[in-house]
């Protein structure tokens, strides 16, 4: 069996270590010529460590990775800390694997070095999909080089402007979600005193929130701040922002916050779209996977694992069922999952931007009680998340 998959992010790179580790050949086509350093950190949390674990990725991360106390929530003008969940050894007693912090460029890298490793996955990049049409017992994707790649199924592995998907089911039709997000990365080293807590934490205020994280192993502080507004520029990683703007965005937060702003070398600012659930993510033997088919809201850092979680699902159904019947099977296993993460994902939007000072007591205030009474009751409620593993519960 041999897949054809589009886009060497995360997600099409993991699916084929996924076919690999089956005895699958997987040829992963890439429009962009050279792999460059792209994009900031993201959270590895347990439910996708576990499918890198399977593909012997483990050790390679955590070299590159750092590991956090704890998840924490934080007002975001006093620091006033609202709950803290434990992580670290913790993660893996309760929810059976690490929770891990890195860049996504040091992601890449470890998946790109897997993959020179087999002989069964090819990369060709430099090459754009421009189209594909699936047949009985094959399908033929199309490319801006003039050349066509024949295989036995193609996975539309290329994100939030998929053009497998756009093919597939039309133009689609995004919603502004009346929300900016701010990114930057900055060393540590520049930061001083007011280095982010070693934790993943969010801080939340009215109409705003920030995350902040450590990346390589403490020598990167990560940073990602959402701001309620109108719409302004476009859907881009890379459109620039100013730390002027940014700074007044999260005017009388916390220094900690004020800090990173200001030492950022390079800070990008880009609108943040919402896009409605896909009737399906097949056409014959084409199938949608990761961002291409349920784009979520950075609101629950779970992006990155739903599509990790994707591409072990698929390699199994491949290897059990036969292609024609694994792009249907898909959708089937998995939607349900990832629509209840997207739809957590849009509440939390909702939840960390309390505009009122009755609704942020009435909101933070049962967190804190919980958080200091209850503590092992705030972590349950991430264990649906957390402890759900593909690798021995299917989707």
């Amino acid at each position: 069996m041999k897949a054809l998959i589009a886009g060497a992010g995360i997600g099409g790179l993991t699916t084929a270590l996924a076919f690999d580790r089956l005895g699958m050949e997987a040829q992963v086509i890439e429009r962009a010529p050279v792999l460059s350093e792209v994009g900031a950190g993201i959270q590895l949390s347990p439910n996708a460590m576990k499918v890198l674990n399977l593909l012997g990725l483990e050790h390679a991360i955590r070299a590159k990775a750092f590991e956090p106390e704890a998840l924490e929530m934080r007002l975001g003008r006093s620091g006033h800390r609202l709950f803290r969940i434990p992580v670290g050894r913790q993660a893996r007693h309760n929810w059976g694997a690490p929770y891990l912090h890195i860049h996504r460029s040091d992601l890449l890298e470890v998946l790109l070095a897997a993959v020179s490793r087999t002989d069964r996955v090819k990369l060709c990049l430099g090459r754009g999909v421009l189209g594909y049409e699936t047949g009985l017992d094959e399908v033929s994707v199309y490319l801006d080089s003039g050349d066509r790649a024949v295989g036995d199924l193609l996975i539309g592995a290329d994100g939030l402007h998929s053009t497998v998907r756009t093919q597939m089911l039309g133009p689609e039709s995004p919603v502004f979600t009346g929300n900016l997000a701010w990114r930057a990365v900055v060393p540590t080293a520049r930061l001083g005193a007011l280095v982010p807590p070693p934790t993943a934490c969010v801080w939340v205020g009215p109409n705003r929130h920030a995350v902040t994280y450590l990346l390589r192993q403490g020598e990167l502080a990560n940073f990602v701040g959402v701001v309620e507004a109108g719409l302004d520029g476009i859907e881009s990683w890379t459109a620039p922002g100013s730390s002027a703007q940014a700074l007044a965005d999260f005017e009388g937060w916390s220094p900690v916050l004020e800090t990173l702003i200001r030492k950022a070398g390079t800070l990008y600012r880009w609108p943040l779209f919402d896009r409605p659930d896909l009737p399906h993510w097949h056409d014959g033997r084409t199938v949608l996977l990761g961002d291409a088919a349920h784009p979520t809201l950075p609101f629950m850092a779970q992006g990155a694992a739903m599509a990790i979680e994707d591409s072990h699902v698929l390699a199994e159904l491949c290897r059990d069922v036969g292609p024609s019947k694994a792009v249907a099977g898909l959708h089937k296993l998995r939607s349900k999952r990832t629509g209840r993460i997207r739809n957590a994902s849009r509440a939390n939007m909702k939840t960390f931007h309390r505009a009122t000072a009755l609704s942020r007591v009435a909101t933070y205030g049962p967190m804190w009680v919980a958080g200091h009474v209850l503590p092992d009751m705030v972590r349950a409620r991430q264990d649906w998340i957390y402890g759900h593993d593909v690798t021995s519960q299917g989707g």
